[in-house]
């Protein structure tokens, strides 16, 4: 098993259209975990470990069944094997799958999600990310809070931390287009961009040059 040819951009990013991919090359431990999981929950988690395998598969050039795939529910998808690092984030309707050699996080949202900016912004975004938008109101406020969730959501992911302990470290410069943790100074590549009304978030080397593309 190995990597494709003509993979010339890393990260690669996949818009899926949900439910995801065949079920039937679900492993049989991936099989076993579902049917634990309340009936929604199971049929998110079958679709979405489907989508992954058949994904990955043309990227490693092997049948998805055989992608190795270690993805309990709960806990961040990995490639066994050395053979890169995954993301997954879903959307409802579609999910957002990344992979790339090294460490990487994403994030999708509906861009005509409703949610409370000011209060938002007030709650969880550091003080200088707050005086960047105390000025903007209305669908101004709630666009820049909603780029800027997605981004610490993946750069969260690109961690594999928690948000409830990450969320407020993290400060989105809107006019530079960087994240920098307040704790530790990380300051990561980052994009974001919006594709068929859905908002997306890479984080993780070689952010800048990702592009997110449908599937199939």
């Amino acid at each position: 098993m190995s990597l494709g040819t003509g993979w010339d951009r890393w990260p690669l990013l996949w818009l899926v259209p949900s439910p995801g991919g065949d079920v039937a090359s679900l492993s049989a431990p991936e099989r076993c975990w579902s049917e634990a999981l309340p009936p929604l929950r199971r049929s998110r988690y079958r679709h979405s470990r489907a989508a992954l395998r058949q994904v990955l598969a043309g990227v490693l050039r092997c049948p998805p069944a055989a992608v190795p795939l270690h993805s309990p529910p709960g806990e961040p998808p990995r490639l066994e094997g050395q053979l890169g690092w995954i993301s997954l984030s879903h959307g409802g309707e579609a999910l957002l799958i990344g992979y790339s050699p090294e460490p990487i996080g994403v994030d999708l949202e509906p861009v005509g999600r409703p949610l409370d900016g000011a209060g938002l912004m007030r709650r969880f975004f550091p003080g200088p990310e707050q005086a960047q938008l105390e000025r903007m109101g209305g669908e101004n406020l709630r666009d820049a809070v909603l780029t800027s969730w997605v981004l610490k959501e993946a750069a969260i992911k690109w961690r594999q931390r928690t948000l409830a302990a990450e969320l407020s470290l993290w400060c989105y410069d809107h006019l530079s287009g960087h994240l920098h943790h307040q704790g530790d100074g990380a300051q990561p590549e980052c994009r974001w961009g919006v594709l068929e009304g859905w908002r997306w978030a890479v984080v993780g080397p070689g952010s800048r040059r990702a592009v997110l593309e449908r599937w199939p």
